[in-house]
Order: C-alpha cells, then structure tokens, then sequence
C-alpha cells in the first residue's frame, strides 16, 4: 500500500512499483474507475472487445432504422437545446 497525493485536476500518479508490479498498467492504458464503499475506489484493465458480433450490431441498426417518428432530428434537437436553457 503507498500513499499518493491527489492533485487540483483530480489526478493521480500510480507509484513506479505498483506499475512494475501489474503488467496491464501502461501510459495511455484504458481503466474503468467504479466505487466500492464509501472510502475505496477499484481500478480494473478495461477489457476490449476483440470480436464484433456482426450478426447482433447488424440486426440492432435495422431495428433503428425500422423506426419512423414524426419530424426530423435537427428540429427535434433544436427544440430540446432551447428548452433545456
């Protein structure tokens, strides 16, 4: 266990040994953050997905494009920008 100091931006340095330690950590290596308790925060690898499951994504973009609603989206956005001010 080592003791860091978190600075103004939030950040962090991970000691050197702790690094040489786990082999995942790497500059610009993907982490996903996630609370446990109050007072601990968990740090993983963030697990790629190497295969696309092309059958599921294709079947997915026509379940999108199969919808039909009423008006265009650059309205529809437009209109929301505005309420949300």
């Amino acid at each position: 266990m080592k003791t860091v100091i978190i600075r103004n931006r939030g950040q962090l340095t991970i000691p050197d040994s702790i690094r040489k330690t786990v082999d995942w950590i790497s500059p610009m290596s993907a982490v996903i953050i996630s609370i446990a308790k109050f007072d601990e925060i968990i740090i993983r690898p963030h697990k790629y997905q190497k295969i696309a499951d092309w059958d599921n994504l294709w079947k997915q973009i026509k379940k999108v494009r199969a919808f039909k609603g009423k008006g265009n989206l650059s309205s529809f956005i437009v209109e929301d920008r505005e309420a949300r001010r």
